[in-house]
């Protein structure tokens, strides 16, 4: 399954910050079960390659799996041989496109203005985050979205909610990376299921 695949079937990429290994595929689960095909595993969790790993094993050709807050080229090679095919970071990292697109693997790096968009697309990206979005608001995007290519897929990220993905779907966004939203630390498997449930059928709502 390739990154655009997933966005298709939902919208939604979700954050597991602070997931750790032993409890990556419980959370997963039921991620996938309310229709989430996209994990991103932030580089800051513990033992987080151990749990991209995981996800890539258990759900290969279901579900696409990457790091998140990935800044360097060599992140990009350790996420690559984990088994990781989406690489997120929360800046217009150059180096990190290029030697994510080299791998074959998807970036998605943030940005917040033109410069920073078309700087990343020069470089390779086509999925753009726009980061955080919260600050910047769904109107900031409308603006952006006169000028960019069609072909770019805006990701909204950050204090982004099922509440608010309608407004931002509106703006030009097609895509979300959902994180407390979904997945706090140290929550049980239960509340993400609950958390999941929500969000999935606001995403279903936007088609």
């Amino acid at each position: 399954m390739t990154l655009d695949d997933a966005l298709v079937e939902c919208p939604v990429i979700a954050i597991l910050r602070g997931v750790r290994p032993d409890e990556v595929l419980d959370h997963a689960q039921v991620l996938f079960a309310a229709g989430v095909r996209g994990i991103e595993i932030p580089l800051n969790s513990p033992d987080p390659l151990d749990s991209i790993g995981e996800l890539a094993a258990a759900y290969a050709g279901r579900m696409v799996v990457g790091a998140g807050t990935v800044l360097t080229a060599e992140r990009v090679e350790a996420v690559a041989a984990a088994g990781g095919r989406i690489i997120v970071a929360p800046n217009t990292g150059v180096e990190v496109i290029r030697r994510a697109v080299e791998l074959g693997l998807a970036p998605a790096p943030g940005f917040a203005t033109a410069t920073e968009a078309f700087i990343a697309l020069e470089a390779g990206a086509r999925h753009l985050k726009l980061f955080p979005a919260v600050t910047y608001g769904p109107a900031h995007l409308k603006q952006l979205k006169a000028v960019l290519p069609s072909a770019a897929v805006i990701w909204a990220v950050g204090g982004v909610g099922p509440d608010s993905m309608a407004d931002w779907w509106a703006a030009g966004a097609r895509a979300f990376g959902l994180g407390g939203e979904l997945y706090r630390a140290g929550q049980s498997v239960a509340e993400t299921a609950e958390k999941a449930v929500r969000v999935t059928a606001a995403a279903r709502g936007l088609k």
